[in-house]
């Protein structure tokens, strides 16, 4: 069934804050797939011919410059709505899995022979690690491209009637039954057809239990089936083709295909035009009493004095942080670094940086170019400007032609003529996935 907005329950409205928990299952051998991406067992390889250490389950194949089970924990862990991820993976990978994704909240353990029996050691891990967690969303590591949204229109759509909820494609082929030699025998009536997809929503308790209660039944291929059969309703909420299931090989070349192969980046998620965002960012820091150096655009540069700041000062890379937090309308440095907490006192800006970009990547985007202008009378920029282009491409791990650094002065006028300080300004350009062939304003009800 469909839940509609007019059947939601209070509940829903309770689940503003983290309350769930996400299982990825990443333990199959993806024997339909064959073992590598090129469909040669003995020649694996990655997209750029150059990682010649390479696991071989579809789970670990490289799509848009990470794994496949990467994408899936990227979006999980930058969803405010996840407490705890939970990745079940076989005793062969536990090591390098662990190496790749343990810790920062997220939980590697080994699975089972089958998939249920993978989700039921899954479940058992989140019972023992959050108790108290209402809600769990179980979730296929061959599914990469998962919607950011998803999960908080789910977490919107289910109540208490309900056991869980799951995405659920409308099919645009005629569906047919064939016979034994293979001819067709009736035609389906396809209206009240439905693809299921993953994640699939469900009270934690509830599919626990049905787990422990069906541990040694192989007859189930996902959690629905479970909960159907044991008389349980479970709603549905629009799936998308992007949460294409990696099965054979040529899903994998479909999935490429949302990707940008020219970067290694995902450029969009879905069939329209990508969101293309413009952010800008000023800063400005005074001049301190005491010697130099100081910090620009992540150099150390000579100086007579220093910079009067709670980090280090940098104002090119804080301006060029608050142009990244205005592409992706995300506050600014401030609201994520607060000059109030003495974490950061002295802090190299580096790190700033590195984590507006890291939020640019969660969300599946690509920062396309940086613009600096750095206004000052001294020091001279004109000598260090490829150096700042250098260091800032190295941070954000961009090409350095995408880097932008120039100088000007105020003609002698204002803080920065009379030599008091410096200032920043800067532009970000940023392209996101485009999820509007699959939007929903439910999420909104959730910030």
């Amino acid at each position: 069934m469909t839940i509609t907005q007019a059947m939601m329950t209070s509940v829903a409205h309770e689940t503003k804050t983290a309350d769930c928990i996400a299982i990825i299952v990443a333990a199959g051998t993806g024997s339909r797939a064959s073992s590598s991406p090129n469909g040669n067992s003995n020649q694996p390889e990655s997209e750029n011919n150059q990682e010649k250490h390479f696991w071989l389950e579809k789970q670990f194949w490289p799509l848009a410059g990470k794994t496949v089970l990467a994408h899936s924990v990227d979006v999980l862990q930058a969803d405010p709505l996840v407490k705890t991820i939970i990745v079940v993976t076989s005793a062969q990978n536990l090591d390098y899995v662990k190496s790749q994704f343990g810790g920062n909240n997220c939980h590697v353990i080994q699975g089972g022979a089958t998939r249920q029996q993978s989700v039921y050691a899954g479940l058992k891990t989140a019972a023992d690690i959050d108790p108290a967690a209402r809600f769990v969303a179980i979730h296929d590591a061959a599914r990469p491209l998962l919607p950011s949204h998803l999960l908080g229109t789910m977490l919107f759509t289910i109540n208490d009637a309900v056991a869980g909820v799951a995405p659920a494609l409308s099919i645009a082929d005629t569906l047919s039954c064939v016979d034994a030699q293979q001819n067709i025998d009736r035609i389906i009536d396809r209206a009240p057809m439905r693809a299921l997809q993953t994640p699939q929503l469900f009270w934690r308790e509830v599919i626990t239990n049905l787990h422990q209660q069906y541990a040694d039944d192989p007859t189930f291929t996902d959690d629905c089936g479970l909960a159907l059969a044991a008389g349980h309703t479970i709603a549905t909420v629009e799936g998308t083709h992007q949460l294409l299931k990696l099965t054979h090989p040529q899903d994998y070349t479909m999935l490429k295909a949302y990707c940008s192969n020219a970067n290694g980046t995902l450029l969009t998620t879905g069939y329209g035009m990508p969101d293309i965002r413009i952010g800008n960012g000023f800063d400005v820091h005074k001049f301190a009493d005491t010697p130099g150096p100081i910090m620009l655009a992540g150099l150390s540069i000579n100086s007579d004095r220093s910079m009067l700041a709670h980090s280090d000062g940098d104002v090119a890379l804080h301006a060029i942080c608050d142009a990244i937090f205005g592409a992706l309308a995300d506050g600014d440095i401030g609201h994520h670094f607060p000059p109030t907490n003495p974490e950061w006192h002295a802090a190299d800006s580096s790190l700033f940086l590195k984590f507006a970009t890291e939020r640019v990547r969660r969300r599946g985007g690509q920062i396309m170019n940086l613009d600096l202008t750095i206004i000052c009378e001294t020091p001279k920029i004109s000598p260090l400007r490829d150096k700042m282009r250098a260091r800032i491409a190295e941070i954000t791990n961009l090409p350095i032609d995408r880097i932008a650094v120039k100088a000007t002065t105020s003609e002698k006028l204002g803080f920065t003529g009379r030599g008091e300080g410096i200032a920043a300004q800067a532009t970000a350009s940023v392209i996101l996935p485009d999820d509007t062939d699959n939007f929903s304003p439910a999420p909104a009800t959730l910030s």
